[in-house]
């Protein structure tokens, strides 16, 4: 067996083990990888980051073709081993990582580039800790309905796109979110051929407070089951309620889930709309796994 190093990291509850791979050498299968991840006989995460040079793997070198200086490729992995194209808590743990172990310098008011299989994220330092700027999105046109254990009746599903796929249903109260039993994977028809992250999203009353939308949230992320926190997730939940909200909503929202609250901002560029997200992010100890 072979030992290897990781970081354990986290951000409001969405966890991760970080590996550091500078030579772009290691290898892992989606076994291993569901191993380490596993909460009883592994560390436990519910994914799994290789901090990589982007050059030295194909898809870090068609990040570099988008952006030069995006140095570092974000190889991330669901709890189950499976690819996953990005996760928004992750590629802040990742930016916390990069700058903690002085792998990149990244003073306040500058941007950080990150390649992920979504494309090159941007970066940069706040007040909550990191502010990720997640892209473009789009809302997915087909109609899907959710079967949930816990709700009575299947519910309608707005899909949206930030780089992979998300199903946001509405619920009408708390007590429909806190009844769901999210520990058996919802079913979404018709079924996506890549799986789909499901959110489960309650208004709050009044929607807007101050011209900041407000709702909480609870997710199953493909591939893992239920989780504290998940970036995308809450990105896209923000998302769909703004367009179930109409013209006149707001485009700040604070989004509350298990492991916290987070801000979402959705803003113009020459390209089209961006949304961004803005969270915390830490490094919670070290370690080695034989694997």
């Amino acid at each position: 067996m072979t030992k290897v190093k990781f970081t354990k990291g986290q951000g409001t509850g969405n966890d991760f083990v970080l590996v550091l791979d500078e030579a772009g050498t290691l290898e892992l299968s989606a076994e291993q990888v569901s191993k380490i991840c596993n909460r009883n006989f592994g560390i436990g995460a519910d994914g799994l980051i290789r901090v990589v040079p982007s050059a030295l793997i194909p898809e870090g070198k068609a990040s570099l073709e988008e952006e030069a200086t995006a140095t570092w490729f974000m190889d991330y992995r669901n709890a189950d081993g499976s690819i996953a194209e990005m996760c928004g808590n992750g590629v802040r743990v990742f930016a916390r990582f990069l700058t903690e172990k002085g792998l990149v310098d990244l003073p306040d008011g500058q941007v950080l580039h990150i390649g992920t299989r979504a494309g090159v994220r941007d970066i940069q330092r706040n007040k909550a800790g990191f502010a990720v700027d997640m892209g473009r999105w789009r809302p997915e046109t087909e109609e899907v309905l959710v079967k949930a254990h816990g709700l009575d009746v299947s519910r309608p599903g707005q899909g949206i796109n930030v780089g992979n796929p998300h199903v946001v249903v509405a619920l009408a109260s708390t007590e429909e979110l806190t009844s769901l039993d999210l520990f058996k994977e919802p079913v979404v028809e018709p079924k996506p051929d890549k799986g789909t992250n499901v959110e489960f999203v309650v208004p709050a009353d009044p929607l807007v407070v101050n011209g900041v939308g407000r709702i909480t949230m609870r997710v199953y992320e493909r591939g893992v089951g239920e989780t504290l926190s998940c970036g995308t997730g809450i990105v896209a939940a923000a998302l769909a309620t703004r367009l179930w909200a109409g013209t006149e909503a707001p485009n700040q929202w604070s989004v509350e889930v298990p492991g916290g609250t987070l801000g979402v901002r959705m803003f113009a560029t020459e390209e089209g709309e961006h949304v961004g997200l803005s969270g915390p992010a830490e490094l919670s100890f070290e370690g080695e796994v034989e694997i």
